[in-house]
């Protein structure tokens, strides 16, 4: 059970309602953590916003997903884990070999790899990185702008992460369990 409140339609707030219009035009579904996050209008159009300019940006949406998916088992999130496996198939066409790779914070494509090993260890040593990590993923050939582009999706992710762990929020996608949770029944 949500320890904050999902709110019914009669409940959600005025400004909420076409921000959660937009999501639902977009993915065909409106999924229960923006419906809990549409409890602050502010925060939820903070997350659609930096979600939305994200989209934008050049390193695309398969890395995003695989950064997302090695995102969500660093910080064990079974929501994210379900939202980001079923986007990374249905959206980024992402296979169940190479879904397994990122939450292993790995990817079988090279550059692809550089960008989820940077991410997991900007996520795992919480920004601190050696110089020498920054040098590979540049050499790797990501751009300063796409390194920039690398944190933040670190920074959404670990966001929605921890939102969804605070509210326990109910998961409505196909469950994918974080890979503590799977060992230790959590």
């Amino acid at each position: 059970m949500n320890r904050i409140a999902i709110p019914t339609a009669a409940q959600t707030p005025a400004a909420t309602l076409p921000l959660l219009a937009a999501v639902q035009k977009q993915l065909g579904v409106v999924p229960n953590l923006m419906k809990l996050v549409g409890n602050s209008p502010a925060a939820l159009e903070g997350y659609l916003s930096l979600n939305g300019a994200l989209s934008k940006g050049s390193i695309g949406i398969k890395t995003s997903e695989r950064i997302a998916l090695a995102i969500s088992e660093i910080n064990a999130c079974s929501y994210c884990l379900s939202a980001h496996s079923y986007l990374a198939k249905n959206f980024a066409k992402l296979d169940d070999a190479e879904i397994e790779e990122n939450r292993n914070g790995k990817s079988s494509d090279p550059k692809a790899n550089a960008a989820v090993l940077f991410a997991a260890s900007v996520a795992n040593k919480r920004g601190h990185v050696a110089d020498a990590e920054v040098q590979a993923v540049k050499a790797a050939g990501f751009s300063d702008a796409e390194v920039v582009e690398i944190v933040l999706h670190v920074a959404l992710t670990t966001l929605t992460n921890y939102v969804n762990e605070v509210a326990l929020t109910e998961i409505d996608f196909p469950l994918v369990e974080h890979k503590v949770s799977a060992a230790n029944g959590r």
